[in-house]
């Protein structure tokens, strides 16, 4: 028997616990490699626990796999959270996960490793180096192995064909899926849709092997690690609903909108599971062909509902406000926007008005300007494209002009520089600090954005001070206490300024 050895950064002992439980805040951060079986599972697997003297640790399922582990069929690590915490700092390394996440490296239009170190601005020299060092592995094989557990996953949650299901884990024709998934997971993609067919966690009948060509919706579970506070990630979204994008059903916590992440366009539903920390959605794709995006779809909506959150670190981080007496939900996370640019158009409309005035100006804008699109028996519209916010006369909004010349220069600039950061956008007159940090925070989900400067946190920060006896005395003492607080709270502080906006009494209206 091959040695295997345990490469996790969580303790052993720690991990043990975890498994013998089944904790599910542990899901995605850890994998449970069994020697004596040749799989590895996640620590909420359903199978009897394996003795501790046959089980290794890894830290991701990527490890797991070059020890030679294959995925277990019962818990399914494929549908486990992501978790790259344990990366820690390593920037650049992430950066180049989230690229390969996104589809980089494969399907028809697939870079090449040497564009996706000219992308990063190192050399595939050291590209190589950062994932063999965080990874244990190259930035090729981590793709791959990326691609195959979409596809596991699709073949056991979906009816989509075969080729479908090929399509949208990237890979460019079938017989090379058929024979890598074989290669690597020592089944054909058959075998293991036929094992699926008696799962209780498939919802849906199988089709035979051709590509769809109609709009039916593509059901998928979304994991993640409790708590997640549904109720209030609901009510934030449903305060700032703009109507025909968006849709929630309060009774069964059902929440719809229209989207368009790179182009590619459709609307989904999505709703807490009664039995599992999972969301169930449905993507409805309004062309059938871009099924080749889908895990792209899936990834955004993992960041827009926050899923990948590890939430008992994050609360760590909130030592600084707890300590002067305030209440915080462990559940609490970060609800986005659609897209980096509409949470910064979202930022410019609520330019010193309220959320209920701000989310009229919204309507409005979306009502005038967004495109149509007619899926599940309704006409929806999408948020309005930057080139068109930058061609509008917003004559509708009711609102300052100054701030109208504002959003049609960032509509333009944004249309001109796809591919610039919220920190750009500060050469467009009228888009200054606080609207780039909210644009960061709700965009591109930046976990670390303490918006200290909103006057609901200012107002929650001094009264917290005063109720512990340590009033704030003046603006200079105010920025001081925020940089300690914020300091303190890094890399979280998105999660305390939600947080504090929670807090406080009147945040509903004016956060």
């Amino acid at each position: 028997m091959v040695q295997i050895n345990s490469d996790c950064n969580i303790a052993a002992q720690i991990c043990q616990q975890a498994r013998l439980s089944r904790d599910a805040r542990f899901d995605g951060q850890f994998f449970t490699g069994v020697i004596t079986t040749g799989i590895y599972c996640r620590s909420i697997c359903p199978a009897p626990a394996p003795y501790e003297k046959n089980v290794r640790y890894f830290d991701s399922a990527i490890k797991a796999a070059n020890a030679g582990l294959r995925p277990c069929l019962r818990c399914r690590p494929d549908s486990a959270p992501s978790s790259f915490a344990w990366l820690g700092t390593q920037t650049t390394l992430m950066r180049a996960i989230t690229l390969i996440e996104q589809g980089f490296l494969n399907g028809e239009d697939a870079g090449t490793i040497v564009k996706l170190a000219d992308k990063l601005g190192i050399t595939s020299r050291y590209l190589n180096k950062l994932f063999n060092q965080g990874l244990g592995t190259s930035p090729k094989r981590f793709a791959l192995y990326q691609q195959l557990m979409f596809a596991k996953q699709l073949l056991h949650q979906t009816q989509l064909s075969m080729t479908d299901v090929a399509m949208a884990a990237g890979f460019n024709s079938i017989r090379r899926f058929n024979e890598i998934f074989k290669q690597e997971l020592l089944l054909t993609p058959s075998d293991l849709r036929q094992k699926s067919r008696h799962s209780t966690d498939v919802t849906h009948p199988y089709k035979d092997n051709q590509v769809s060509t109609e709009i039916k919706p593509i059901t998928l579970a979304l994991s993640y690690r409790p708590p997640l506070n549904w109720v209030k990630m609901l009510a934030f979204y449903a305060f700032r609903q703009v109507d025909n994008m968006e849709v929630i059903d309060d009774i069964s916590g059902r929440y719809g909108r229209t989207f368009s992440f790179n182009g590619v366009e459709g609307f989904f539903y999505i709703s807490p599971n009664a039995d599992k920390p999972q969301l169930d959605v449905s993507i409805y794709l309004a062309d059938a062909n871009d099924i080749k995006s889908l895990h792209y779809i899936t990834l955004q909506l993992r960041r827009m509902f926050d899923l990948d959150a590890d939430m008992e670190i994050i609360q760590q981080a909130l030592s600084p406000i707890i300590k002067l007496g305030a209440k915080i939900d462990s559940g609490l996370r970060i609800p986005a926007a659609g897209s980096v640019f509409e949470a910064a158009c979202r930022a410019v409309l609520g330019q010193q008005v309220s959320v209920v005035q701000a989310t009229k100006l919204l309507n409005l804008l979306v009502e005038s300007y967004g495109e149509t699109l007619f899926i599940d028996g309704k006409t929806w519209q999408l948020f309005p494209t930057a080139q068109a916010i930058a061609n509008a006369s917003l004559d509708e909004l009711k609102m300052p002009g100054a701030r109208k010349l504002a959003l049609n220069a960032l509509g333009q600039f944004v249309h001109q520089h796809a591919d610039s950061t919220p920190e750009d956008w500060l050469s467009v007159k009228g888009i200054g600090p606080w609207t780039v940090a909210y644009a960061n925070m709700r965009g591109l989900s930046d976990p670390d954005v303490f918006l200290s400067s909103d006057l609901v946190i200012k107002n929650r920060l001094h009264a917290l001070y005063e109720q512990s006896g340590k009033p704030i005395e003046t603006p200079k003492s105010y920025i001081s206490i925020a940089a300690d607080i914020a300091t303190q709270a890094s890399p979280w502080g998105s999660y305390l300024t939600f947080q504090l906006w929670d807090n406080d009494p009147v945040a509903a209206k004016n956060g």
